[in-house]
Order: structure tokens, then C-alpha cells, then sequence
């Protein structure tokens, strides 16, 4: 390395879900590589559903995540039930959005206390953290908790929920049973509350960025409805057509595909994108948590992605409530179906941002194509810009010969996506040069 060349990288990320690293070398002040590594294996998602009945679909791409299971169960429904030109009732749109709500309180709840909170708190780990700040961990558990417990009563288990089906669920739950989660549910939504003005007090690192915004566009804060896509300069767009406006390229650093839009330009999407698109969409009590905490409109700081998770925390424990106290059950718990040649796409909004899916089904009712793309090969182009954005503010450090609070810096940065590595690598395009001849293999 030469006198006037920096490199800053962390060999194994922690506290992101998955694995991976980051490279950036500096020289002479201007950054020459900046790459977010995703090295875990592809996982191939995309291949094991061709051929497959629709029937199947659901509890196939469960197995995606385990932290957001039910984001690619809604997104598959939405695209299956689009070919088969079905729309749930309201019953039935009302159960799946409050088990989506669970999935974003659980999720949320992971990232902000356990993966998050320790870079604003000064710990390595949420272990090490626990020792100092108790209260506040066992504050996450309990909402936590809550949602895994939702998950549990409407899917069947919190872990790969079961009981998602085209055209509804295998069965719907008692109101009784519902009204039993409440007193969790209302005393998770107190914790939510506090956490919304304890994340808001923390210190954030000076840093915004023009970002290009990606969310759904619906008449609701967007979680699993729309039939649109935003996209900021650009308008909206309709999910059937948001593949037409983006590029999917393989790059040698990853096994995830890396998304852009058409001109070339990365982008954002997740709780920054919705909150700034929908704010006025919030549930009324995060609304009011909003104008109450430090955060002004647009949010443009990354790192500040904690509080905006603190709100969409408020608001899936609020709209949960809501939910349950106006809940009807739906009798039969789906509604019937018949198989059609068909391709058609579907997006809800994962706790990490969009997530899109797009069918090609035949008349025998068995998937022929399957694209799925996933929030963090959305954003992963993007996180490499913030990496190349950050460098003043690391070089500044440098100065000052702290090379370590430099290089978490970028760590920390990476961390305020959340993102789910894993999620991103069932995605592969691969040249094999053998002999001096190139085979390609697809996914």
C-alpha cells in the first residue's frame, strides 16, 4: 500500500443477517474500489420453483429468510393471485396484513435492539451491551416477542409460517384467541413509544445523501398492498411493469444480483423510502411520535434509519391493534381458484424494503419462470455509493490517526440497511471458462 493510499475493510461483517465483507481503498483522496463483498452460496431459490405447483409456492420461498418469511409468502401471493385474476376478500386482506405486521414487529424489534443499537451505545456485540444497558435489551425481547407471538397464532409456528395459502390460509383464527394477544400487543406498543425518543437521542454520525427512493404506492402506509411503485423523479409506476424499469447484473464480488434502474442509477428502498414517500400514511400514533422525535422531513441520513424503524414499529403494534379490535373472520378461511397460463408480478414491502416477485404459471398450473428480487440486491449498489459518499469523513479521521473509528464507520453504515445477505444470494449468474470455452450457467 502506498503512502497515499488508505484501505478500509472489515473481513466478516457482524450483526447483519448473513455473510459478508467490504473493501474500500482510497488514494490520493479519491476512492478507487468500493465493493460490498457477498460471498455467502447461492441458494437457487429461483431454479428449485420452476416446475413446481403454485399450491407449493408459499411455503418454497418461506424458506428464503427466517427472519421475513411472511414478506416473500405475500409477495408470491400477490403475484400468483394476480395470474389467476383473484382478489382476496376483505377478511382475508385484513388477516394477511396483520401477520405481515408481526413479521415487521419481530424484525424490527431484532434490528434496532440487537444488531443496531450497540454502534450508537459504544458495544461490540448485544451481549456485551446487555450487561450495561438491561433494561433496554429485555425492552426488545418483550416486542420481540410480541411479534413472533403473532406470527406464531396466524401461521401456524414464527419460524416459516404454515399456513399461508393462494387465496387465503389453511385456517383463520377464533376472535378469542386474537383478543388474547392484545394486553402483549398494547404493552409491546408502550415499549415501541419510548423507544421512538430513546433512538432519536442518539448521535448520529453528519452524512446525507440525494437518494433516488423506491417504495409501493398504495392508499395505506405500503406493507403487503399496491398495485404501484414509486419511484422518486420518476413517478409511479405499475408492479406488472416495474421489471421493464430496472437492470439485474451480475458482479465479480457478488453472488447477488445487483439491481439498477434503467438510466443506470442506484437507489434506495426500505423504511427511508416509505417513511419519507407515506409519512402522512402513519398509524396516528406514529404520526405523533414523528412530530415528536428529532427527525425532519425528508430523512436523507442513513444512520438515522433506527428511528425510522422505531416508528414503523409504532405503527405495525398500533395497526395490529386496530386489526384484531375490528377483526371478522373469514368463513371459509380461502377461496377457490382455477389454474390459467398466466404471467404476473406482486410486491410487498419486507421489513427491509421491496420486495418483488414475478411468475410465468401454464394452464397446468406449474411455474414455468420465476424472478424474485429481494430488498438487498436492491440496495446493494446503493451501499456502495454511501461507502464511496463517506470516504471526506473517514480520510477527517484518518487526520487524527483513527483508523479503527473510521473503519466502523462504514461498518455502522452498511449495519443502518439491515441488510439480509442471505435473502439476496439465491441469485447466480456464472461463467465457467474451461479449455478456452465459456459455459454459462444459470442460476
Amino acid at each position: 500500500m502506498s503512502d497515499g493510499e488508505k484501505v478500509y475493510k472489515v473481513d466478516m461483517l457482524t450483526r447483519v443477517e448473513g455473510e459478508g465483507r467490504f473493501y474500500l481503498k482510497v488514494r490520493d483522496g479519491q476512492v478507487i474500489e468500493s465493493r460490498l463483498n457477498i460471498f455467502e452460496a447461492p441458494r437457487y431459490f429461483e431454479a428449485f420453483l420452476r416446475g413446481r405447483a403454485i399450491e407449493e409456492v408459499p411455503d418454497i420461498v418461506a424458506r428464503i429468510c427466517g427472519i421475513c418469511p411472511v414478506a416473500y409468502q405475500m409477495s408470491a401471493v400477490r403475484a400468483l393471485e394476480n395470474a389467476l385474476g383473484r382478489v382476496p376478500a376483505s377478511p382475508i386482506r385484513a388477516l394477511r396484513r396483520l401477520l405481515y405486521c408481526g413479521e415487521w414487529i419481530e424484525s424490527h424489534a431484532l434490528h434496532i435492539f440487537l444488531l443496531h443499537a450497540p454502534d450508537f451505545l459504544g458495544y461490540a456485540s448485544a451481549m456485551a451491551m446487555a450487561a450495561d444497558h438491561k433494561a433496554v435489551v429485555e425492552r426488545g425481547l418483550r416486542i420481540k416477542k410480541a411479534g413472533n407471538g403473532l406470527i406464531a397464532l396466524l401461521g401456524g409456528r414464527a419460524i416459516h409460517p404454515v399456513s399461508v395459502r393462494l387465496g387465503g390460509f389453511t385456517s383463520a383464527p377464533e376472535a378469542r384467541l386474537l383478543a388474547d394477544l392484545r394486553p402483549t400487543l398494547q404493552e409491546a406498543l408502550n415499549d415501541a413509544l419510548a423507544t421512538v425518543h430513546w433512538a432519536a437521542g442518539f448521535s448520529f454520525p453528519a452524512f446525507e445523501q440525494d437518494y433516488t427512493f423506491v417504495c409501493l404506492d398504495g392508499t395505506d402506509y405500503p406493507l403487503e398492498w399496491g398495485d404501484h411503485i414509486y419511484i422518486s423523479g420518476q413517478g409511479r409506476v405499475a408492479v406488472a411493469d416495474f421489471h421493464s424499469r430496472i437492470t439485474e447484473s451480475q458482479v465479480a464480488h457478488s453472488t447477488a444480483l445487483q439491481s439498477r434502474l434503467k438510466n443506470g442509477q442506484h437507489y434506495l428502498c426500505g423504511p427511508m423510502a416509505r417513511l419519507n414517500r407515506h409519512h402522512q400514511r402513519l398509524h396516528p400514533q406514529a404520526l405523533d411520535a414523528l412530530h415528536k422525535s428529532s427527525l425532519t422531513l425528508p430523512v436523507r441520513n442513513p444512520y438515522q434509519s433506527i428511528v425510522v424503524r422505531s416508528l414503523e414499529l409504532v405503527h405495525a403494534l398500533a395497526e395490529a391493534l386496530d386489526i384484531i379490535d375490528a377483526y371478522q373472520r373469514p368463513v371459509p378461511a380461502f377461496e377457490a381458484y382455477t389454474a390459467r397460463a398466466a404471467i404476473a408480478a406482486g410486491a410487498t414491502e419486507a421489513p427491509r424494503g421491496l420486495l418483488y416477485h414475478r411468475y410465468q404459471i401454464g394452464d397446468d398450473g406449474l411455474v414455468k419462470e420465476a424472478t424474485i428480487i429481494p430488498p438487498t440486491s436492491q440496495n446493494q449498489a446503493q451501499i456502495e455509493a454511501d461507502l464511496v459518499a463517506v470516504t471526506p469523513q473517514l480520510l477527517a479521521l484518518e487526520d487524527k490517526q483513527e483508523h479503527e473509528q473510521a473503519t466502523h464507520l462504514c461498518e455502522q453504515l452498511i449495519r443502518s440497511y439491515d441488510p439480509c445477505i442471505s435473502c439476496a444470494t439465491h441469485f447466480l449468474r456464472l461463467d465457467i471458462d474451461r479449455d478456452d470455452t465459456a459455459q454459462e450457467v444459470d442460476q
